[in-house]
């Protein structure tokens, strides 16, 4: 049986493990990134998981699903924000393969997910798919006949940062949004406040969690409305964190879509939440290495 370290850095998080070639889990462990401390340092840190695995396993494939725009061809970092000082330029392929001597495929973190929803998930046999998740900013990639819509620099579907009423889209509607306009209206501490609270808030009538959950849900819905009038997908599959359940938030989503779509490309297209949760970029990076090693 055939393993492979899986490794799916984040923002917050760096979620690793190893799977089998069925793609699944063996083991896996969830870490900070500590993306402040800079790029190098963020590298060290996923050799150091890598080190941990082949040292008991004879490990096949390296498979990396990461944040920042992705030049997958190469495996480098294209572009990444100040989030994480550094990471910008690093060919993470390169590093791991000369390091470790194993073969190793990058690519981006949104297409990752989405790919392993349209493998065995939620966007399975679609012939068409947006896939978005929805966590600190707004991520999104687009699927047609199993292929990822890449773009001329592989910055496709960079979603979040399209205009939405004068400002960023993920600037609005993201969590970090929410949970910042919650905390503000509620002259809280940012750090009070998470989207997990915040509907479970919702549930119990808080009224300025509802509102602020519903102008989100509008504003999503406008997004994605715009998005479908381009791609006019079979399905679009929200991911991340919040998306996890079907809530307040879900219907509201729904429910704007379909004011701000057409009848003609509302009535062809589902909304779906995504099958996979935080095992999404292990599994999409999984996906990503078969398709390119064919197995």
């Amino acid at each position: 049986m055939k393993e492979y370290v899986c490794i799916d850095i984040g923002g917050t998080a760096i979620k690793a493990g190893v799977l089998d070639e069925n793609a699944r889990i063996i083991e896996q462990l969830n870490i900070p990134t500590e993306a402040m401390q800079g790029g190098s340092y963020v590298l060290a840190r996923v050799k150091k998981i890598i080190e941990r695995y082949i040292v008991l396993r004879k490990i096949t494939g390296i498979c990396i699903s990461t944040t920042g725009m992705v030049d997958a061809a190469q495996g480098s970092i294209i572009y990444a924000n100040e989030n994480m000082p550094g990471y910008m330029g690093i060919n993470l392929k390169k590093e791991i393969e000369r390091t470790f001597g194993i073969l190793c495929e990058v690519e981006n973190d949104v297409n990752c997910a989405g790919l392993a929803e349209y493998w065995n998930g939620a966007a399975q046999k679609s012939q068409s798919a947006l896939c978005m998740t929805i966590g600190t900013g707004i991520g999104g990639c687009a699927i047609v006949n199993g292929r990822l819509l890449r773009g001329i620099s592989y910055s496709a579907c960079e979603v979040g940062y399209m205009n939405i009423n004068g400002n960023r889209f993920e600037n609005q509607a993201s969590t970090t949004a929410l949970v910042k306009k919650v905390a503000e209206r509620k002259k809280d501490k940012i750090s009070e406040w998470n989207g997990k609270r915040i509907l479970e808030s919702a549930e119990k009538n808080d009224k300025i969690c509802i509102e602020a959950i519903n102008e989100m849900a509008e504003i999503l819905g406008l997004g994605i409305a715009n998005i479908c009038y381009v791609l006019n997908p079979e399905i679009v599959v929200l991911g991340g964190g919040i998306m996890q359940r079907e809530s307040i938030l879900t219907d509201g989503i729904r429910k704007s879509v379909k004011n701000n779509l057409l009848p003609a490309i509302s009535s062809h297209m589902r909304l779906e939440l995504a099958h996979y949760h935080n095992a999404a970029g292990m599994t999409g990076a999984w996906y990503c290495f078969r398709k390119a090693h064919e197995f």
